[in-house]
């Protein structure tokens, strides 16, 4: 507990010492010069000890905005397009409103406030704004500045993935079937072979093999908030793979090869007439055009990717099989992707009725076996 010290000076004058014992057990000691301003100290440092929250009063007086810029230029590991989602969470949701605040002073009542009060505009928004918030305090608290991270918010920042559509084979060839022919092979590999937008504008010459029908994904292009779209690797490690081509698109590919990419092996595969990488913009007006041809407008174009990770899973292909063949990290991201459908279940209800004899009575049977009346 926080105690205060009253001493005298060598010339008279009266001191009052507050010293009070940090959780690593080093201790700290400010001096007043008046017994009062000395007494509302010891209660704030007491308050602050019995809600748990900050360790370091001194340090815990840097603010939100101050710690969280310091918090990013730490942060080496991350990737451009997170890096600049994090900067655009952080200067338009957390900043103005969180920001002033000394990272001692923020306590869960207000991070519920702030959460709720954006979780009413953008719920999604709020989730990823308070994920980064979250995550900025747990550094605070590793730092020893606070000791409880104040973002207790019982079910915020959870991850509610709205459920995506799924195209038909139909749907999806009548897509194609509408776009210029030079887009058409994009479209296939971003359902068939279960590509993001960036990997497969990414793709070069040398990443196909036509020889053994497989495909080379080494980089993708990524487009940050607000700046130029950038060259880098695939969204994760485990994005980097090699995929088997199906069959019923494999001439498509030779034919696209022959007709609209350049001869060198850094040839982009979907290039302008010019031979510079497709921009995504282009790319977004051809898949605007084939969806509505399709009759879907709801599709975004990484349903496609769903939509063929959704065949896959629908085919057979286990948990393990779809992390690899869409370069997901971890399990949960694969099992998205495994949806049970109307046709599926009535496959499963007549698997379930083989394993037994047809019931054709529900009444119940006496002792005798005689079915009641």
């Amino acid at each position: 507990m926080a105690h205060v010290t009253k001493r005298t000076t060598r010339t008279g004058e009266n001191r009052y010492d507050v010293e009070w014992r940090l959780p690593d057990g080093k201790v700290r000691t400010k001096t007043f010069t008046r017994r009062k301003d000395a007494d509302a100290f010891r209660a704030t440092v007491e308050t602050q000890r019995l809600r748990g929250v900050v360790t370091d009063p001194r340090r815990a007086r840097v603010t939100v905005q101050g710690y969280a810029a310091a918090w990013m230029n730490r942060r080496t590991d991350i990737r451009p397009t997170t890096r600049a989602k994090y900067q655009y969470l952080l200067d338009r949701h957390i900043v103005p409103t969180l920001g002033a605040h000394a990272v001692g002073e923020v306590a869960p009542s207000i991070v519920r406030g702030w959460y709720m009060a954006l979780r009413g505009e953008h719920q999604v928004t709020a989730d990823d704004a308070y994920r980064l918030l979250r995550a900025v305090l747990n550094t605070a608290v590793a730092d020893e500045i606070i000791s409880r991270n104040p973002c207790q918010v019982k079910g915020a920042g959870q991850v509610r993935s709205v459920e995506r559509p799924v195209a038909s084979l139909a749907e999806v060839q009548a897509a194609v079937d509408a776009v210029p022919e030079r887009y058409r092979l994009a479209l296939l590999l971003a359902a068939w072979c279960q590509l993001r937008r960036g990997e497969v504008l990414g793709l070069q010459r040398r990443d196909v093999d036509l020889l053994h029908g497989e495909l080379q994904v080494e980089r993708a292009w990524t487009a940050p908030m607000g700046q130029t779209p950038v060259l880098g690797p695939p969204k994760t490690e485990a994005g980097v793979r090699t995929l088997a081509i199906p069959a019923n698109i494999l001439p498509a590919v030779g034919d696209h090869l022959e007709r609209y990419t350049g001869t060198g092996p850094d040839a982009w595969l979907f290039a302008t007439a010019t031979g510079t990488p497709l921009s995504p913009r282009n790319f977004n007006r051809a898949w605007a055009d084939g969806r509505r041809a399709a009759g879907r407008p709801d599709l975004h174009l990484h349903d496609l990717r769903h939509s063929g990770l959704t065949w896959a899973a629908a085919s057979g292909a286990s948990v393990a099989d779809l992390m690899r063949r869409g370069g997901h990290a971890n399990a949960r991201a694969a099992l998205r992707y495994q949806h049970s459908t109307r046709d599926s279940d009535r496959a499963i209800a007549d698997a379930l009725a083989g394993l037994a004899a047809p019931v054709t009575e529900l009444r119940p049977r006496d002792a005798r076996g005689i079915g009641a009346p």
